[in-house]
């Protein structure tokens, strides 16, 4: 199983390794259901869009999908890639691609 170091938006400076496949089919599930403008979707919304885009061999049944996108969240807004509303609800949407 192959690896790849993302990084967390609330812990700058700290990277976790998570499993390669998995983090880029979920990267992939999540900016194709992210709008580009604000004011962006929930995290529930990008949950339950991103299940049925994703491949089933990696997340059989959308199985922790939850899990994964709030990684792959993280670590694109550790890396500008994607913005958060600034007060409640959470919204989110790309800022660059």
């Amino acid at each position: 199983m192959s690896k790849t170091e993302i990084l967390n938006v609330l812990q700058p400076g700290k990277s976790y390794r998570v499993d390669a496949a998995k983090f880029a089919e979920m990267r992939r599930a999540v900016l194709a259901a992210l709008p580009a403008v604000a004011p962006g979707i929930t995290p529930e919304a990008l949950i339950t869009a991103v299940k049925t885009a994703l491949d089933p061999a990696l997340f059989p049944g959308g199985e922790k999908a939850g899990w994964w996108v709030k990684a792959v969240q993280l670590d694109l807004e550790a890396r500008g890639i994607v913005s958060r509303a600034e007060k409640p609800p959470v919204r989110l949407w790309k800022t660059s691609a």
